[in-house]
């Protein structure tokens, strides 16, 4: 697939992303902290699943786009293992349960509104990255997953998994604000 259509693409995914979070940053505490039940995430408890990623991840797409010695390559070519990981974050219609680590597993956490702040940051540094990638070979350069150090993957499908992993977990935000009667008319996510 051609890189600057991916990129162009995750690029407007991410912004995207930020309208919706923008929108959910407004609401009242109380609808961030809801939870259906002691076993589901609360809005913050998402929020903070994927900073705990971010934690992870974009300090290792950094080091990998500052580190290649391979220059950006016109077509990007995805490896069986990202391609994977990638495609099963995408939301289904019916959002099939995926098991998290404990690691990054905020259940029941001590969580305030700080969360909002760190995502906020992260996604601003996640096009940062995005942005110098632009000189780099999303083919060779290599990121470490946060399963093993010994599974890496290509930039480019880390930045498609870490991406659709967002994508995920705000459809999974959607579903506990209409949850709380907050449609998406409402809300205008």
């Amino acid at each position: 697939m051609n890189t600057e259509n991916l990129l162009q693409y995750l690029i407007e995914s991410t912004r995207q992303l930020m309208n919706q979070f923008e929108r959910i940053k407004t609401l009242d505490p109380a609808v961030l902290r809801w939870k259906e039940n002691k076993d589901s995430w609360s809005v913050l408890e998402c929020l903070e699943h994927l900073n705990l990623y971010g934690d992870h991840y974009l300090p290792q797409m950094e080091k990998a786009i500052s580190t290649t010695k391979h220059s950006y390559e016109a077509e990007f070519k995805s490896g069986f293992i990202g391609d994977y990981f990638a495609k099963s974050m995408l939301p289904k219609e019916k959002l099939n349960k995926m098991k998290t680590f404990k690691v990054m597993n905020p259940l029941n956490s001590e969580l305030d509104l700080s969360v909002l702040n760190r995502f906020a940051e992260q996604e601003l540094h996640l096009l940062n990255l995005l942005s110098k990638s632009r000189d780099v070979s999303w083919n060779k350069a290599k990121v470490v997953t946060s399963i093993s150090k010994w599974i890496r993957m290509n930039l480019g499908d880390t930045f498609r998994f870490y991406i659709n992993h967002q994508i995920r977990h705000f459809k999974q935000i959607e579903r506990i604000l209409a949850k709380q009667g907050l449609s998406e008319s409402r809300l205008r996510l």
